[in-house]
């Protein structure tokens, strides 16, 4: 997969070029450049903040960990850091991906390879007749391809929770661990995908001479996108909590039932206990020594257990 492009007056000219050759493929007003550090070296951080000139803060923090999503202005650049995300089995992955952008270069710094750039490249090619607007094209494929999985992410998210509003008014267990797991997944979502808004907002703006007229149409396409991908995890997160309530309502239901039914069945087993309580007494009573003692206490065990039964099914109690 390419590291590096060369576009010149529009048109890709070159690709997987060297890192000392950015610097200087860059001071040409005709030229765009892109280039792609993938756990750079020292060195290769050094040659590029050298070459291009970038401010030391924006280095420090393109080469750290956990930035959150941000655009900072600079004299000479803009910085910007974004986070891909994939969500599988084990949760949210999150890939940062930090940009430079200089008038006629864009610099994309990744801590890992999880995040491939063949997304970005495909809208490249995709939308080669915008190449024009330079920096901005370049930035609008990453951009727009970030947002994507934001999207993608919060629909399989949405899957989930489908499954889980299915299986609320059934007996399985661990339904509330993943309901937890499931509302630490949209948080973190969250957190990627909220300042998106602001970061596509600020690059908007006229100041900073990025999106020029040809492309506003297409960054405000990309804002609406990551909009409403925060408006589904806000919608999501809310439903889960919703969830998590039924579930505990319907296991107060639940309790309450079983406690009815076995209200009900000690209220007929008392019946025979009390009588044959009563038989057993080691003093006379009506019936003493007699037959029909024993068939009047059997015949009275037997009628009233059976008037309980069909009195508690009657009312759904059993």
């Amino acid at each position: 997969m390419a590291r590096s492009r060369l576009y010149r007056n529009g048109e890709l000219v070159e690709e997987d070029f060297p890192l000392e050759r950015v610097a200087s493929l860059s001071r040409a007003p005709e030229n765009v450049v892109w280039y792609d550090l993938c756990q750079p070296s020292d060195d290769e951080i050094e040659l590029i903040s050298a070459e291009l000139g970038l401010h030391e803060l924006a280095v420090e923090d393109a080469f750290g960990d956990h930035q959150r999503p941000k655009l900072d202005r600079y004299p000479s650049h803009l910085f910007l850091t974004v986070y891909a995300v994939r969500y599988d089995e084990s949760g949210i992955a999150k890939t940062e991906i930090d940009v430079f952008l200089t008038d006629r270069a864009m610099i994309t710094v990744r801590g890992n390879p999880d995040f491939e750039f063949t997304g970005v490249l495909r809208n490249w090619d995709r939308g080669a007749s915008l190449a024009r607007s330079g920096v901005g094209f370049l930035l609008h494929g990453l951009l727009d391809n970030v947002v994507d999985t934001h999207y993608a992410a919060a629909q399989q998210l949405d899957d989930d929770l489908e499954e889980l509003e299915d299986l609320v008014f059934e007996e399985r267990p661990h339904l509330g661990r993943r309901a937890l797991r499931l509302r630490r997944n949209l948080t973190l979502l969250r957190r990627v995908a909220l300042p998106m808004r602001e970061v596509l907002g600020s690059l908007m703006h006229r100041d900073h001479q990025v999106v020029d007229e040809q492309m506003m149409p297409y960054y405000q396409d990309v804002k609406d996108h990551a909009l409403f991908t925060f408006e589904l995890t806000e919608s999501m997160r809310e439903l889960v909590s919703s969830l998590r309530e039924s579930e505990l309502n319907v296991q107060s239901n639940r309790l309450n039932l079983i406690m009815k039914k076995v209200t009900s069945w000690a209220a007929i087993i008392a019946v025979p206990t009390a009588i044959s309580g009563y038989y057993g007494m080691n003093v006379p009573y009506p019936g003493f020594g007699q037959p029909w003692g024993f068939w009047g206490s059997t015949v009275a065990i037997i009628l009233l257990s059976v008037y309980l039964y069909a009195m508690f099914k009657r009312r759904d109690w059993l």
